[in-house]
């Protein structure tokens, strides 16, 4: 099903992301991972994908088709265009439409001086409008709540977004991000540039003080006071910082579902037991 069609049919729709294991091995041993997370019954899980690879070796399709046929729960293979060209993207989609998935998570992917960039798509904008050409997707894009890090100021952020919506974008799938304002504001400024496609929010419990460093780097979003307050307090006390990192999240979600968002779209990390833990704390909310 697509998952334009599930936000159809539910107001606040539930949604995990995941990655796939570096080694073939560890995928052979993902299941269970999967056993628990699709046991809290996601409306789709996400899977990540890694720039360089071919569509020969691609462990996203693997997890994907695993999710789908194996758990029977919706996948939405992300798909990166920045280090790939129309050749490479017609071998991935190809193969998507034979094993019957129907949603993608189009982004231009990051920049990594490893993997030489191609030049043949520059944004996620010229990647939906090349998909929608070809094939009959679900496509989803990614916004930032508090902007792209690359991102000259707000208004070109709600520009070039609008740009990725007019292209086919169906659902907006949102960076992580600790202070509920930044993303009520941000829901505020799209339905002002006349975005009205359901936009989730995305959330990730921080549970040590090395992830939440690496994440902040890497997608730019700010840390409240309060939330720094946690971490300073607790990153010396692995138990603590994590029964702190998932009340924070929790209370994150809860504000959210109660201002009546569209969704909530989990970072799992693959960690089952965050999962686990969110979804125990909002099964009578959602």
């Amino acid at each position: 099903m697509k998952i334009s069609e599930i936000h159809k049919q539910k107001k606040s729709v539930l949604s995990f992301e995941i990655f796939p294991p570096k080694k073939d091995s560890e995928l052979k041993n993902i299941d269970e991972t999967l056993e628990i997370l699709c046991g809290l019954n996601p409306d789709f899980i996400s899977v990540t994908f890694g720039a360089g690879g071919s569509s020969n070796n691609n462990k996203t399709i693997e997890l994907a088709k695993k999710i789908k046929y194996e758990y029977h729960v919706e996948p939405v293979v992300h798909l990166t265009c920045l280090c790939y060209d129309k050749k490479d993207i017609d071998e991935f989609t190809k193969i998507l439409v034979s094993e019957g998935i129907e949603n993608v998570l189009a982004l231009r992917g990051d920049r990594n001086p490893n993997v030489p960039e191609k030049d043949e798509f520059q944004h996620a904008s010229e990647l939906i409008t090349y998909l929608k050409e070809k094939e009959e997707f679900c496509i989803a894009g990614a916004c930032y709540p508090e902007c792209h890090p690359e991102s000259a100021n707000r208004v070109s952020e709600m520009r070039n977004l609008k740009k990725k919506v007019d292209a086919g974008a169906e659902v907006l799938l949102s960076q992580l991000f600790f202070d509920n304002d930044y993303f009520y504001r941000f829901e505020e400024d799209c339905r002002i540039a006349g975005i009205d496609v359901p936009v989730t929010p995305g959330i990730m419990p921080v549970i040590n003080a090395a992830q939440i460093q690496r994440m902040v780097t890497l997608c730019g979003a700010s840390l409240p006071e309060r939330f720094q307050k946690i971490i300073h307090k607790y990153e010396d006390n692995k138990q603590a910082l994590f029964d702190a990192g998932m009340s924070y999240a929790l209370s994150q979600i809860i504000d959210l579902l109660a201002n009546g968002v569209d969704g909530i779209h989990l970072y799992t990390m693959n960690n089952p037991v965050v999962a686990k833990k969110i979804c125990e704390g909002i099964r009578n909310i959602v």
